[in-house]
């Protein structure tokens, strides 16, 4: 006698499930459809296999023909939700067999001869042969000798989806993903097995069951897609769906951003101003109704709608909204959007590449005046192309210490003698040509790599200078930048003295140099600096010129120098005017010492000799050379 006693309660979870999961917005992609699938096909195979037990357990009370057809349409269903759960490992680890149709065909080979088998079984298993999956006669439903098909087609699949789990794990971003693919996989083969090994009890829909919870919790629950209290879907989301649709989505993006949100979250709080997000997600969702809306933070939406979309005027339609506060209970909001479209293929491109250059998009539309609609294209989908080959050359160039260190000669004003350097760091492309620091600095910043390089150069000239002598080439000391991310690394004195220790060079001897952007919070600059001025580094402001800072905060930090960046210079050398030379003067009472970047030709040095610059650097004396042929160059 079978029990079927688990079966009802798994049953009624399974409702449970179904009700959350249509209670909340669903992104339209393959995994969802395919788990509705799985859940269809447990839910039909375990209520088949009810009534078939039923049948089988009091088959004095049914028709042969009814025992037939029941366990015809369990073996179906059994075979089915093999198949479909295998086609959700599929569908998560993004494979697509859809070009590949002899693969498709052999993979399907298993289903389609089970479910041959099973009603061939049906029409002939009274033949009395007995070569069948089963048979049905006076005495009720019995095994046939081809009843192996049943697990041998149930462990096929698990055991391919195994496979591909193992093939295509690097298709799988999340450490959630990745276990709860092998978890599922692991239920459905114990399941089988212990059906095998315990056929009387019903176990194996139970592990099944668990086998769904696991899929639910790991890569459907909705609330992983959600954003703005369930209104839109986030940024995860987008990417799920541009992945999965990849060269052949058929919808075309616009971005809605509220401009400023910054300055918006700081006037507003994050509480009304995330209120009011919500209200505009809503807005959005009625506007495109045909469309998916997805919140991507920051104040940016970007919405998938059809291309025959006149997106003028929808920009016209929710400008007019934004001229009228968002308001709710709570809240009352008055909030400027900017726009972003893209009158490019999403296909063409990767879906890494398409997304950065959307959220580079949208944060322009965000800061860009007026709101008008603003349209990216190719160039700016070629351009995060080359950010992304660039990053791949830094990241080479850290594992296989791949950065040549450059030095760029700083010169005495008076005398027009060399009296320092300042080191600079370069890397080569895939061919083997210098990248401009212009091009690999900005990605260094973007993607965390900046403070990689930066002790790389650290640590190459505190080299430089010991292996070569400061003396030797006539020089006193050697600029190395620092940037904001390193300054305000809470190890960094430690850090960069055990540097200079392992070297056995004078701290001293290297002045680091500091960008205005790294001014910010006066209390932890004049901390960092106190810190690393008792290790004996000396501190050089960098750029002056572009940033925050001014006399007043300056007079408060130790420096011993003060660069002009190069843009108030060549200003100032084609429009003379008395606000340089002021600021000069004013530096120089503070005891600062002044360089002045950027000289080009012996106009621009006569010119800043003459308004008091005490040290000159630019191409008219060299541009950046290999630290080698500099020290070849120097030395006496």
């Amino acid at each position: 006698m079978w029990s079927y006693s688990f079966e009802v309660p798994i049953l009624m979870i399974l409702g449970i499930i179904l009700l959350f999961y249509f209670s909340r917005p669903r992104l339209p992609i393959r995994r969802n459809r395919v788990f509705l699938q799985i859940v269809i096909a447990e839910t039909l195979t375990i209520i088949i296999d009810v009534l078939a037990t039923k049948a089988c357990n009091e088959f004095d009370d049914y028709s042969l023909l009814w025992l037939d057809v029941i366990n015809m349409l369990y073996f179906v269903a059994f075979f089915l939700r093999s198949y479909v759960f295998y086609r959700f490992s599929v569908s998560v680890l993004r494979i697509t067999l859809g070009k590949k149709c002899l693969f498709s065909l052999l993979i399907k080979l298993p289903l389609i001869v089970g479910i041959a088998m099973a009603i061939h079984s049906m029409i002939f298993g009274d033949s009395g042969t007995k070569t069948y999956i089963y048979y049905v006669d006076a005495g009720g439903y019995h095994s046939g000798s081809m009843y192996y098909l049943v697990y041998s087609i149930g462990f096929f699949y698990v055991l391919m989806s195994f496979l591909c789990s193992y093939m295509f794990r690097n298709n799988l971003g999340r450490r959630r993903e990745k276990y709860g693919i092998f978890s599922y996989n692991v239920l459905l083969l114990a399941g089988l097995i212990i059906r095998l090994c315990m056929p009387k009890y019903l176990i194996m829909d139970t592990l099944l069951f668990m086998a769904i919870l696991v899929v639910f919790l790991a890569f459907i629950n909705p609330e992983y897609f959600l954003d703005l209290r369930a209104v839109t879907f986030n940024v995860v989301a987008l990417r799920e769906h541009l992945e999965e649709n990849k060269g052949n989505i058929c919808l075309a993006p616009m971005g809605v951003v509220v401009r400023n949100y910054q300055e918006m979250r700081d006037i507003y709080g994050s509480a009304q101003i995330e209120e009011g997000l919500a209200l505009i997600g809503k807005y959005l969702k009625q506007t495109f109704e045909k469309g998916i809306v997805f919140y991507c933070r920051n104040g940016r939406f970007a919405v998938l709608t059809s291309p025959k979309t006149d997106f003028e005027s929808k920009r016209k339609v929710i400008t007019e909204r934004f001229e009228r506060p968002w308001k709710s209970m709570n809240v009352e909001l008055y909030l400027t959007v900017g726009y972003a479209a893209f009158d490019t293929e999403i296909g063409k491109h990767s879906t890494e590449t398409f997304l950065n250059t959307m959220m580079r998009a949208l944060e322009k539309a965000g800061s860009a005046d007026g709101g008008e609609l603003t349209c990216f294209g190719e160039d700016e989908l070629v351009k995060t192309e080359k950010e992304k080959s660039i990053r791949q050359c830094i990241e080479a160039a850290i594992e296989k210490d791949g950065f040549e260190l450059y030095l760029q000669p700083i010169v005495n004003a008076v005398t027009g003698k060399v009296i320092g350097a300042e080191a600079l760091a370069r890397i080569k492309d895939q061919d083997g040509k210098i990248l401009p620091p212009g091009l690999f600095i900005p990605v260094a910043e973007s993607s965390g790599r900046i403070n990689a390089l930066g002790e790389i150069v650290f640590d190459r000239t505190c080299k430089f200078i010991s292996e070569n002598g400061l003396e030797k080439m006539g020089i006193e000391w050697i600029n190395v930048n620092l940037s904001p991310s390193q300054f305000i690394r809470t190890d960094l004195a430690e850090r960069y003295a055990s540097i200079a220790e392992k070297h056995g060079i004078n701290p001293g001897s290297v002045h680091l140099e500091i960008t205005e952007g790294a001014m910010i919070d006066d209390a932890f600059l004049q901390k960092q600096i106190g810190a690393m001025t008792e290790k004996g580094f000396k501190f050089v402001l960098d750029d002056y010129g572009t940033g925050y800072s001014n006399l007043s905060r300056l007079k408060k930090c130790p420096f011993i120098n003060v660069k002009l960046d190069m843009s108030i210079v060549w200003d100032f050398c084609k429009e003379p005017d008395a606000i340089l030379p002021n600021m000069i003067a004013a530096f120089k009472h503070m005891g600062f010492c002044i360089t002045a970047e950027g000289i080009e030709d012996d106009g621009m040095v006569k010119a800043m000799k003459d308004i008091g610059c005490d040290l000159l650097q630019g191409y008219h004396y060299s541009k950046p050379i290999p630290a080698g042929e500099f020290a070849e160059k120097y030395s006496a």
